[in-house]
């Protein structure tokens, strides 16, 4: 699955994510003042495994006013709810099991970890860790997450690739919601489902 000290580098894989259209909106320009939430944003990144962990590289950029970003706390914890507000995600599994995990990163730089056992079955928190440090940077008309994982026991040692589904959940600052994935193969926003996890390691 991962690489090794004796694996030549690992390429990165990069992405796009796209913001969830519902497929009960007409179709054709919208009357003025009626954008959807996300509108004038773009995230993009880049994801691999190396060496045992995995390594995500997230960036938004555009109308970043627009958006309602946590200030940075001074003591980051793990914490539940996090998709509530502005938050990234990623989901990780082994190709043809059943279990997953679920990572949400705040920008204020809380975090937590799940484990799934099924579909949307058997959520309880990571047990392998107690912390999960990750950098963000904000610029000019830009905010940047760079995470390196060191991947639990049972997906650094599995046998098949690993398949990822990177994601965020943006708030705006009129509380609207926007939901934002590489693809969207439902009919509504569902960052679980395993058809959306679409990037193969």
């Amino acid at each position: 699955m991962a690489s090794g000290p004796e694996d030549p580098e690992i390429a990165w894989q990069s992405f796009v994510l796209q913001p969830f259209q519902s497929g009960d909106l007409p179709p054709g320009p919208r009357p003025a003042g009626s954008a959807s939430p996300g509108t004038g944003l773009e995230l993009s990144g880049r994801i691999r495994c190396r060496g045992g962990a995995l390594e995500l590289c997230l960036r938004i950029g555009g109308d970043l006013k627009s958006v309602a970003l946590p200030e940075s706390s001074t003591r980051p914890e793990r914490r539940d709810d996090l998709w509530r507000s502005t938050c990234f995600e990623l989901f990780l599994a082994a190709e043809g099991q059943p279990e997953y995990r679920e990572v949400n990163l705040s920008p204020a730089g809380h975090w937590n970890v799940y484990r799934f056992c099924g579909y949307r079955h058997g959520m309880e928190t990571e047990p392998s860790l107690r912390a999960l440090p990750f950098a963000i940077r904000a610029g000019p008309g830009v905010v940047e997450l760079e995470l390196a994982w060191p991947l639990p026991d049972d997906l650094r040692s599995s046998p098949s690739a690993l398949v990822a589904g990177v994601c965020a959940v943006i708030e705006q600052q009129q509380g609207q919601l926007s939901y934002w994935a590489v693809i969207h193969p439902g009919k509504e926003a569902d960052f679980h489902r395993r058809d959306g996890l679409v990037l193969r390691l």
